[in-house]
């Protein structure tokens, strides 16, 4: 299928939850070959479409056909992952002299939100468009309590195609009691469009720097310098070039799931990475103004999890680049703060540009 076409918005029922609630996908497209489809559950991506250097456009991103595989899965695929994305040590955290225990869903520790993050939730949803741009605008209402969490939450995010093959991920959020909020979108790339692993994708960080992880996987409070090392990407290398090196961070991630310290001069967007995919031509360029990038390759998908078209995804079958404040920063008092407070907004947009080479 080449590119081509208008931008538009669909929507359709995607199936309902054992709660009983119904659960809607609406289908973006831009007019230039860039394709979106995402539930109203999670606020998830299902599909992501991109042009190769061929015009033939092909799905870039991990996903399930069915609302039971996204229920009864671990993976995030393409969910908005909060309150909290990444760890927090113990499951708990301490502002203003109070300390909240949190779910632990990670052994003694809280990722992801808990287990009913914002991943596993029902979003409001309205599609809109402008000169430039089709979307959709998710809302969800975080109850005090919700997982631990203080505060009631008022939550937002917008995912735009633009007509220079862009998803625009926008985030923001408002409390009345002060709460960590570190949202990030969790889609798991894969350029082929064609399945396989992502070892030879190439790829840059704009990182100097990485927070090192003790065993289970919470930062040691230390900055880290890359260079020379397995984690240094600031020139275009292979994933899979050092990814089985042996080294302590690696042998503890099973791989690279680790925060990279990205490079910054200022509070605006930034080129946080960028990917090349050799066979297909496609490239992903990724902007922020978030302060850091989880690098996750994959390494707990065991081999039996159902991807679409019943292929199944195995270790290393996609990449993740979830764009965040650093991992346990509410009790990392040297972190940037991931402390909201009422009367603040909080505001995140991430670019995600597609392009061939």
């Amino acid at each position: 299928m080449g590119a081509g076409g208008r931008a538009d918005v669909t929507r359709g029922r995607f199936g309902t939850t054992p709660a009983g609630q119904r659960v809607d996908v609406f289908t973006l497209t831009n007019g230039h070959g860039l394709g979106l489809r995402a539930l109203t559950y999670g606020g998830t991506i299902v599909s992501l479409s991109a042009p190769d250097r061929k015009g033939d456009v092909a799905d870039v991103v991990l996903g399930h056909d069915s609302l039971e595989d996204y229920v009864s899965d671990t993976s995030y695929f393409g969910a908005i992952v909060g309150r909290f994305a990444n760890r927090i040590a113990g499951a708990r955290f301490t502002v203003d002299g109070k300390t909240y225990r949190l779910t632990a869903n990670d052994g003694a520790n809280h990722l992801h939100g808990g287990r009913t993050g914002f991943d596993r939730v029902i979003w409001q949803a309205a599609p809109f468009s402008d000169d430039h741009s089709t979307g959709l605008a998710l809302s969800y209402t975080s109850p005090e309590g919700e997982e631990g969490y203080p505060g009631n939450l008022e939550a937002q995010a917008r995912y735009s195609l633009t007509d220079r093959n862009e998803l625009v991920v926008d985030f923001l959020a408002t409390t009345d009691q002060a709460t960590p909020v570190n949202l990030t979108q969790h889609s798991c790339f894969n350029l082929t469009g064609g399945g396989g692993d992502i070892l030879g994708h190439l790829l840059r960080i704009n990182a100097d720097r990485m927070t090192p992880v003790n065993e289970k996987l919470i930062p040691t409070g230390e900055l880290a310098p890359v260079a020379g090392g397995p984690f240094d990407f600031r020139t275009l290398t292979p994933i899979g070039h050092r990814i089985g090196a042996d080294d302590e961070q690696l042998h503890r991630g099973r791989g690279y799931d680790h925060n990279f310290v990205l490079n910054r001069e200022g509070a605006g967007l930034a080129q946080a990475a960028q990917v090349v995919e050799p066979t297909s031509g496609r490239t992903l360029d990724v902007y922020t103004a978030e302060p850091g990038l989880q690098l996750y390759t994959g390494n707990f998908i065991d081999g039996r999890v159902p991807g679409r078209a019943g292929r199944l995804y195995g270790p290393r079958s996609g990449v993740c680049l979830e764009t965040q404040h650093f991992p346990d920063s509410p009790n990392q008092p040297s972190f940037p703060s991931t402390i909201l407070r009422p009367g603040e907004e909080y505001r995140s947009r991430t670019i995600f540009a597609f392009g061939v080479t």
